[in-house]
């Protein structure tokens, strides 16, 4: 029994806002409820609505600038910086930038359509 699993065929969730995002790991591609792993793409000009997850949500910058409004302070991350929002709180991610951000997020438990918790 091999102790190890290679991800060759993410989950693309399905979008309208032109964002890509390709779950690794979590609920929607192995049933794993304690973690999701995703590679996302944001383009310029991007935003979602406000939330306020039910799990913690680590991201790390891999290319451009993505920006974060948490509990009403705006932060800026650029290429190479992470960030580890806390669950419970109240956030909006948008990339208000002329370039795309890509980056990684890591929810612990993970990621569901049901805790994300999206205002209207």
């Amino acid at each position: 029994m091999k102790k190890y699993n290679i991800q060759n065929n993410p989950f693309i969730v399905p979008t309208n806002d032109g964002k890509i995002i390709k779950e690794h790991f979590g609920l929607a591609t192995d049933g794993n409820s304690k973690i999701s792993i995703a590679h996302m793409i944001a383009p310029a000009g991007w935003s979602e609505p406000f939330q306020t997850p039910e799990f913690d949500e680590f991201t790390f910058i891999i290319k451009g600038k993505k920006q974060f409004i948490i509990d009403g302070e705006q932060v800026v991350l650029e290429a190479g910086q992470s960030i580890k929002i806390e669950k419970n709180t109240r956030v909006q991610y948008s990339n208000p930038f002329t370039e795309p951000c890509e980056y990684l997020a890591i929810c612990t438990p993970a990621f569901s359509i049901n805790s994300v918790n999206r205002e209207d």
